[in-house]
């Protein structure tokens, strides 16, 4: 265990129902031409939410719902629920696992946390999407195939950390997750250039690991 050990996600349950039951779709706000859904568990909502939007952009498909649950991954309802639920529609099953695929990929390669002490107790996400899809875009309102920076941490160092990312680059803030959130960290994505959204991470980076080896500065 040290600094800036790599931390990955994990799916936990992966499922595909082809053909969904038309009264569950109602209540998914489905339309006709969404016939299946996939539905991901991973002990890892931030994670989570880049890789469903990675989906987008690999296959025909959709994020119909995404949601975290309270407490994180160590308090979970059962031992394949983790930190989130996702689900993913499209016309077909091909088309659904493709998303499904390309989802559990990014979250065991691209979707890095990291630690930022020795015991690795506390952790950080300083990721940058080059490129957002449909749900990314939808969620800050921006249009798709921005850059985003996807910056979480714990509260006092992510914030601490937001304000110095803001001032190294020409980045704005488009999505702001006070704490407490369901898992009580903060979260904040910011769009500008690519290598601004890539200097902001840096510096969000260098902020967190610096109060978290000096929390007590003042």
């Amino acid at each position: 265990m040290a600094i800036l050990d790599p931390l990955f996600g994990t799916p936990l349950a992966v499922q595909l129902i082809p053909q969904v039951d038309r009264n569950f779709a109602e209540h998914l706000k489905l339309r006709d031409d969404q016939r299946s859904i996939g539905l991901l568990s991973v002990d890892n909502d931030d994670a989570t939410y880049t890789a469903i939007d990675e989906a987008t952009k690999m296959a025909n498909v959709e994020v119909v719902y995404a949601k975290s649950f309270y407490a994180g991954a160590k308090h979970t309802s059962g031992k394949w629920s983790g930190e989130i639920m996702a689900i993913l529609a499209g016309p077909d099953p091909a088309e659904v696992r493709a998303g499904l695929n390309a989802a559990v990929n990014y979250i065991k390669t691209q979707a890095v946390w990291y630690s930022a002490n020795d015991d690795d107790s506390i952790a950080f996400f300083p990721h940058v999407i080059s490129r957002t899809g449909t749900y990314l875009s939808q969620v800050c309102n921006i249009p798709v195939g921005s850059p985003i920076a996807y910056l979480v941490a714990t509260p006092n160092e992510g914030l601490v950390a937001l304000d110095a990312a803001l001032k190294s680059a020409d980045v704005n803030i488009v999505a702001l997750t006070m704490p407490p959130s369901e898992t009580n960290y903060m979260g904040v994505m910011l769009t500008g250039d690519q290598p601004a959204c890539k200097a902001a991470a840096m510096a969000f980076q260098n902020k967190v690991l610096e109060v978290a080896s000096n929390p007590l500065n003042y």
